[in-house]
């Protein structure tokens, strides 16, 4: 690994790849930027494409010398009607208009839904949203195959539009035949975290993991209300969580979302596991170089609640100012953090730890850290769990992730404040005490006199049993 390379910030960024960004130059030129994790979008690009840009990140992962974390998006079930015979129609405000599952081309009056689940799932009151929510039809009478609805805000409806059921849990699988596929083929391609889309209840993220078989991390996407309903149950059941603004803001009020957000991000960070804030967040920089101040303050509104990472979407992926955006967002980030109201928004919102060893012992770190000249808090870490604990309580001082293992380095690199590094393996506490000080050193965060602090489970290399703390000297 190259030494002496460090972000000056704890909140990890996500960057999504795409036609701006699907080079190797311009991938490095974006890690160097500030780019800690790259987004592959599976409603977007072949496998041939997505095999590249991954080839193209493990390259530059090699000539940089650090760990690069690749998060692969699944698109989840789309819910589209059909086609109308003249392309689109104006539907106005107090009309009736069906949707039903005849494929013949659509006019005034209907058009096709070809999705039979929704129709067992309806019920008179329910709502129907189109075209991201820009016509909203309320169901009058519903059938096994069909729906009437009366026009509540009208507007063009036109082929192939998306539809939105926000107030009903669908009788769909989140994860759609070409979902399955593009499953198996970027987790033998070797991802680190699988992002599911349509996630509405716990058992969702059970079916994906049951097919992803250990391969990767997966991230449940909070972008529909029942998921809302059932955070809990999908938090316990994820290894992270992504709030999906852009779909919650088509089926809610958008003044719950601000809410929404932080009550997510609070419980992510109560149990230790990562959550990103997503959607929207500069979406000025598509065209401008520039973000709006409105979007900074969004940014930094998720820096404050202590989320793991941010992520920019049609910014990098297919926006005019790629490297801009991201370096106006590691700009607002170093900001944020080195306001001394952030470190008291932390705080203020840290959460008990559990009445576990583990736990004991990184809450120790984090106080000895804090009330001690310690440089760096250094956890050994072979799943990764030690370091997330060191994560979760948000310390002032870096966190030095050290693991043998590489998937176990990238798939951190999500998660706040980590500095990881994949090291040689060690077999003994001396032995660890020896790699962290020079880890230390040679990346910037200690000198030979400064101190650091070394937690590890004894006896080594067994995942889960952090249970040792030691402050010793960065020599």
């Amino acid at each position: 690994m190259t030494a002496g390379f460090r972000r000056r910030r704890n909140i990890k960024i996500v960057a999504t790849l795409g036609p701006a960004s699907d080079t190797k130059d311009m991938i490095k030129e974006l890690f160097l930027a500030g780019a800690d994790v790259f987004r592959l979008n599976m409603s977007h690009g072949k496998h041939e494409d997505i095999r590249q840009r991954h080839a193209m990140i493990r390259e530059v992962e090699a000539e940089v010398g650090r760990p690069i974390c690749i998060l692969a998006d699944l698109q989840g079930p789309k819910l589209r009607c059909g086609v109308f015979a003249n392309g689109s129609e104006d539907l106005a405000e107090g009309q009736t208009f069906r949707f039903d599952l005849d494929d013949a081309p659509g006019d005034s009056t209907r058009v096709q839904l070809p999705h039979v689940e929704i129709f067992q799932a309806l019920k008179a009151g329910s709502t129907l949203l189109v075209n991201d929510g820009k016509l909203r039809l309320k169901v009058t009478d519903c059938s096994p195959s069909h729906a009437d609805t009366v026009v509540e805000v009208g507007g063009e409806i036109s082929n192939r539009k998306g539809v939105n059921v926000p107030d009903v849990v669908l009788p769909l699988a989140a994860l759609s035949e070409k979902d399955k596929k593009d499953l198996e083929f970027v987790c033998a391609l070797g991802i680190d975290w699988l992002a599911l889309s349509f996630v509405q209840r716990a058992e969702d993220v059970e079916q994906a993991r049951a097919l992803a078989k250990g391969r990767a991390a997966l991230i449940a996407k909070i972008e529909k209300p029942a998921a809302v309903n059932a955070f809990s149950e999908i938090l316990e059941a994820a290894d992270g969580i992504m709030v999906a603004r852009g779909d919650l803001g088509v089926e809610l009020p958008v003044q719950v979302l601000p809410p929404i957000q932080k009550r997510l991000v609070r419980g992510c960070r109560a149990v230790g596991k990562p959550v990103i804030v997503a959607t929207q967040m500069m979406e000025s920089m598509i065209n401008s170089p520039v973000p709006t101040r409105a979007e900074v303050s969004d940014v930094a509104q998720a820096i404050y609640e202590g989320a793991d990472a941010v992520m920019l979407s049609a910014e990098s992926a297919a926006g005019d100012y790629p490297v801009e955006a991201v370096t106006t967002m590691n700009n607002v980030a170093e900001a944020v953090e080195e306001d001394s109201i952030f470190r008291q928004v932390i705080e203020a919102s840290r959460s008990p730890a559990k009445a576990r060893v583990s736990d004991a012992i990184t809450v120790a770190a984090r106080e000895v850290a804090e009330t001690t000249n310690v440089k760096a808090i250094c956890c050994f870490t072979q799943s990764g769990t030690t370091a997330m604990l060191a994560s979760r309580e948000r310390p002032r001082v870096p966190i030095i992730a050290l693991t043998p293992v590489v998937e176990t380095a990238r798939r951190l690199s999500l998660t706040w404040g980590l500095h990881c590094s994949q090291t040689n393996q060690v077999n003994d506490f001396e032995g660890a005490v020896v790699e962290a000080a020079r880890v230390a050193r040679e990346d910037g965060f200690a000198e030979a006199n400064d101190r650091i602090v070394v937690t590890a489970g004894i006896p080594f290399n067994v995942p889960g049993t952090t249970n040792i703390l030691q402050v010793v000297n960065a020599t």
